[in-house]
C-alpha cells in the first residue's frame, strides 16, 4: 500500500478514485504520562512518555487508514493528513485521512 501526503504520485497514474478513507483512534492519557506532563509543564522540558504515546497512537491511526483502504480495494492513499483533537478530560482523538485510489505504474 502506497501512502502519500502528495495529491498525485510521480511514476503512477490514478485509474480510479474509490473515495475518502480514514483511520481513527483515541488516546486516553495514562496516569504516568499525565503526571509527567504536569511536572514538565511546571519545570519545563518534553514529556517523553506522552510523546511516545502520541507517536504510537498516530501510527495506529495510520494502520487503520491502510486497513480501511485495503478493504475498499485501493492500491494507494493520497493526500493523507493527520488531525488531533482534544476530547476534554477524556484524551485525544487522532485521525489519519486521505483519498483511496487505484493506481497504475507508468513507464
Amino acid at each position: 500500500m502506497i501512502v502519500s501526503t502528495m495529491n498525485d504520485l510521480p511514476g503512477y497514474r490514478v485509474t480510479e478514485v474509490l473515495g475518502d478513507v480514514f483511520g481513527l483512534t483515541v488516546l486516553v492519557r495514562s496516569g504516568a504520562s499525565s503526571l509527567e506532563a504536569g511536572l514538565k509543564s511546571f519545570l519545563g522540558g518534553e514529556p517523553r512518555t506522552m510523546t511516545k504515546e502520541l507517536h504510537d497512537f498516530r501510527l495506529e491511526a495510520r494502520r487503520r487508514l491502510i486497513r480501511a483502504a485495503e478493504e475498499m480495494g485501493a492500491d494507494a492513499v493520497l493526500a493523507v493528513r493527520y488531525e488531533a483533537n482534544d476530547l476534554r478530560d477524556l484524551g485525544t482523538e487522532i485521525c489519519a485521512y486521505g483519498t483511496a485510489v487505484r493506481v497504475q505504474k507508468v513507464d
